[in-house]
């Protein structure tokens, strides 16, 4: 059995309460240190978990009681805190997108292939019950063969409940790059590697007014396209398209939409762990509910990391999160010049999730 394994977090920010909802009292886990700018902030989450330390960011990167750095910063810092960690030879995992930059990403990855220490990143989104089930259903042939889908994803924007939405509208955000990991990553788990993209965006507005918190009211800045959508092209064949939008109302349009030569699959929302499956077979008088056949049952943030803990190749990798990032980068470049772009990687669909117990990936 040996120790748990030993977590460090860096970000304690409003995302982190849900990965310590999972990984807090885990019995293969243990959160031996976290760290934010925030001192204050650092050491209020320290003093609710048993032996947790808080420290400065650089203590934690170079403290020999943490195995694996949980990387919940902005997307700005995302690769400087990753290279930091995996330079004391530290496993990370992090949150999307991997780096703000595609160039910045791979010298993470180069780095920690030099290292030998494997990357992680999110979303894992993709391996709870939703997405599995439906790739489930994929691969076995239930809707055929797979010649498109459509993913969308609509919000009037965060600000509107985020109390410091500032970073969505700055280099590094926007919908795409904030939102699209969730909808690029199932897409690739259920349609296989994106080979060229054809991109165009837009900007409703240049300001955005924040809705909550201490700052409500207050104006800030847009430097990044908030709608964008795009054409996917996968390495099988199929073609996806996408739209993000930080710009939209509402949608009733289905998350994701696969269709094949006999049926069609409504995939739930990928931001999401599960949620039903819906497939309607050529001929068919109406959708049919699919049970849960694949996935982590009762899943939430954090299940990548304890996947990547256990499984020795995660699946929630790094590979897959610079082939995202990759897509995301060429539809903005594409957006950018009206012309179709090439991408410069690829990704291996991960392998499947066979469906877990809550009782097992827990214990």
């Amino acid at each position: 059995m040996g120790r748990p394994h030993r977590v460090g977090i860096v970000g304690t920010g409003y995302i982190s309460g849900a990965y310590l909802s999972t990984l807090s009292g885990h019995p293969g886990v243990t959160i031996a240190a976290v760290a934010d700018l925030d001192t204050a902030r650092a050491a209020s989450v320290a003093d609710g978990i048993d032996g947790c330390h808080a420290l400065e960011v650089e203590q934690l990167l170079r403290d020999e009681r943490v195995d694996t750095v949980l990387n919940l910063t902005t997307p700005a810092a995302h690769a400087p805190v990753a290279l930091g960690a995996i330079g004391h030879r530290k496993q990370v995992y992090g949150e999307k997108p991997l780096a703000a930059d595609l160039t910045a990403a791979r010298s993470v990855l180069d780095r920690a292939a030099a290292a030998g220490v494997a990357v992680g990143c999110a979303p894992d989104t993709v391996l709870g019950t939703g997405v599995q089930t439906a790739r489930a259903a994929v691969d076995a042939g239930l809707i055929g063969r797979p010649l498109s889908a459509v993913a969308v994803m609509a919000t009037p924007g965060h600000e509107r409940w985020h109390p410091n939405p500032d970073f969505y509208y700055r280099p590094g955000g926007g919908p795409l790059l904030d939102m699209g990991p969730y909808y690029l990553s199932a897409l690739v788990h259920l349609l296989g590697p994106i080979v060229a993209v054809t991109g165009a965006a837009s900007r409703l507005r240049d300001t955005r007014v924040i809705g909550s918190g201490p700052r409500a009211g207050e104006r800030i800045g847009v430097a990044v396209d908030t709608h964008v959508t795009g054409v996917l092209h996968h390495a099988g064949g199929a073609l996806s398209t996408i739209t993000t939008s930080f710009d939209a109302v509402r949608t009733t349009a289905a998350p994701i939409e696969v269709h094949g030569e006999t049926g069609s699959l409504a995939v739930p929302d990928p931001n999401y762990f599960d949620g039903d499956v819906r497939l309607f077979e050529l001929g068919a008088g109406d959708w049919r509910t699919l049970g849960p056949s694949a996935g982590y049952l009762g899943a939430a943030r954090g299940i990548g990391l304890l996947d990547m803990i256990t499984s020795g190749a995660p699946r929630a990798g790094g590979a897959l999160a610079l082939h995202i990032l990759d897509a995301i980068t060429s539809l903005l470049r594409s957006a950018e010049s009206g012309r179709r772009v090439e991408l410069t990687t690829t990704a291996e669909r991960p392998a499947p999730v066979p469906l877990t117990p809550p009782e097992t990936w827990q214990a």
